[in-house]
């Protein structure tokens, strides 16, 4: 066998700047996926609102006011009737039927949660995708023959100046006249006119029945009650 010569390859190293380029262009393309998984997740959200607020015709028909910029639910500390202390934050996963009232409830108040029972009772199995919510803002115990009445709602004392700087009613009324409407991710969105009446609270009911349709593909029903 003849000898034949031994071939030697020499490979230059890679230059710093190429090397700053290649890990530029991988961070880049790390965010891009990243922006990519985080718009994935939130289509359904994004999907449900553009249906109701945009492709539907009949919403622009709504019997609610809708709240633009829609308010978030504060970080504000409240009190459950057992005495338990609720962050309002963890209301959050449902959408959320809103009333404000004082503890002693006169025939008014009483006729409000009455119609608010109502129109939850009223979306049939889609009820258990609305929570039933009354917040005391007067620092007032509730009476105890109300309080068998309320077995299906989360009542919670909270502090009324704080809520205030939440919740809003309608020029000229105060915020136990009207009913409130919070989305699964925690915004108000919309204020049904004071003064409800079953002829309003037929409408009404319509209003939530397309928010629960427009939601569907995302929202969960049946959230354990404190």
């Amino acid at each position: 066998m003849l000898d034949e010569p031994l071939g030697l390859t020499v490979h230059s190293l890679p230059a710093p700047q190429d090397v700053l380029a290649s890990d530029a262009q991988r961070t880049v393309r790390g965010r891009w996926r990243m922006l990519g998984v985080l718009l994935v997740c939130a289509a359904p959200v994004i999907a449900s609102y553009l249906t109701y607020y945009v492709i539907r015709p009949e919403a622009r028909r709504n019997y609610g006011e809708l709240i633009e910029p829609q308010r978030p639910l504060p970080a504000l500390k409240a009190t459950a009737l057992d005495g338990a202390a609720v962050a309002l934050p963890s209301l959050k996963g449902q959408w959320l039927l809103v009333s404000v009232g004082g503890g002693a409830c006169d025939a008014n108040c009483e006729r409000h949660l009455y119609l608010q029972r109502q129109l939850r009772e009223s979306l049939g199995p889609d009820k258990e995708r609305v929570d039933w919510i009354w917040l005391v803002a007067d620092g007032a115990q509730v009476r105890e023959p109300l309080r068998p009445a309320l077995s299906q709602a989360t009542v919670l004392q909270v502090n009324a100046g704080a809520l205030a700087q939440w919740l809003a009613p309608a020029p000229g009324h105060q915020l136990s006249d009207h009913l409130y409407v919070v989305d699964p991710l925690g915004n108000w969105m919309m204020r049904f006119p004071a003064g409800l009446d079953m002829a309003g609270a037929a409408k009404a009911k319509r209003d939530l029945q397309r928010l629960l349709r427009a939601s569907a593909s995302w929202d969960q029903p049946g959230r354990s009650r404190p």
